[in-house]
């Protein structure tokens, strides 16, 4: 498959380039900086120019998917985090159904539009990715919202834990990667919003769970 990935030059961006070159998809790193080309071809992807702000149909065109993993970072200002994490991933969204592209796989985070259930510095961050989740809940893609717990860039261990709602936890940003390409192309896991944290279960043994 064709998969652009939003947010390519990302800690997690980066290896889901890495993964699905790998995997023998055709990976596609959405970029905001030139001088960020030469690290996405180093991963095995090609590097399209684009700013999610602005028309992104171009990137998106002649796609068979699209990953956002794009963020602006809990640290920074609130217009950051509504101009990238909300309003970034609507626009993305909007142009692959435009295009008519229907496989979109959004990374958001655990209690996105539950801000209560998350530490406070992060509240704004998670008011707007689940209003960036609602908005692709409402469109014709056959969406699949992974929120993971808290990012760590230890090993990758393919063993997670999934639900609706579970406890805080952390999970490698690996496992996070190598999860949101295993639900490309697996019908099951479409248009299903589910949290995740390390676990004891395979990736592809713990989607099958999901209802």
């Amino acid at each position: 498959m064709k998969v652009l990935v939003a947010g390519a030059n990302g800690h997690t961006g980066r290896l889901l380039i890495q993964y699905l070159k790998e995997d023998g998809h055709e990976p596609y790193g959405l970029i905001r900086k030139e001088d960020q080309k030469a690290i996405i071809e180093n991963l095995g992807g090609t590097p399209v120019l684009a700013d999610l702000t602005k028309d992104v149909g171009y990137a998106v065109k002649g796609m068979d998917a699209v990953m956002f993993a794009a963020g602006s970072g809990s640290r920074t200002g609130p217009e950051q985090t509504e101009a990238v994490d909300r309003d970034g991933a609507i626009n993305l969204a909007k142009a692959t159904e435009n295009l008519g592209i229907k496989k979109f796989v959004m990374l958001s985070g655990m209690a996105a539009g539950e801000p209560e259930r998350g530490p406070e510095e992060l509240k704004h961050y998670l008011e707007m990715k689940g209003e960036a989740d609602e908005f692709l809940k409402n469109t014709e893609l056959d969406y699949t919202i992974v929120r993971p717990g808290g990012l760590t860039h230890e090993d990758g261990t393919s063993k997670i834990k999934v639900g609706q709602s579970l406890e805080r936890g952390t999970i490698p940003r690996a496992d996070v990667a190598k999860t949101m390409i295993a639900v490309l192309q697996e019908p099951n896991d479409y248009h299903k919003t589910f949290e995740m944290i390390s676990g004891d279960t395979q990736i592809e043994d713990a989607l099958r769970t999901l209802s």
